[in-house]
Parts: structure tokens; sequence; C-alpha cells
């Protein structure tokens, strides 16, 4: 079975969601942005799962 372009960018902003959690807890200094970005990142992943071919909008919200 072959994995796809969406497929392969969810796992990869996932792994860096990871990542960003990691850096967090190993330097408090910047916990709060890593995990933001972290969220970020799993928000962004979780999208292009469900709507791999969706838009934003001007504003930044979410085409239909």
């Amino acid at each position: 079975m072959s994995t796809t372009y969406a497929e392969l960018a969810a796992r990869l902003l996932r792994d860096a969601a990871v990542f960003f959690r990691t850096v967090g807890e190993q330097n408090p200094a910047l916990k709060t942005q890593m995990i933001e970005n972290a969220e970020v990142f799993e928000q962004v992943a979780s999208l292009v799962e469900q709507n791999p071919t969706g838009a934003l909008q001007e504003g930044g919200g979410q085409q239909e």
C-alpha cells in the first residue's frame, strides 16, 4: 500500500509536534512557545488528514 502526500505531510507535522514538546520539556524557558508550536502543528496535521485539498480564507479561516 502506498502513502499519499497528505498522509506523509500529516505524519511529518505530528513528528515535528513531538520534537517541539521534547524541546519544551528540556528547556523550561521555551516551554510555552514550544507547546504552542506543537499545538499548531497538530491542528494543521488534522486539517491535512481531514481535508487534504482544503484552502484557507484570506483572514486565515478554513474554507469548505
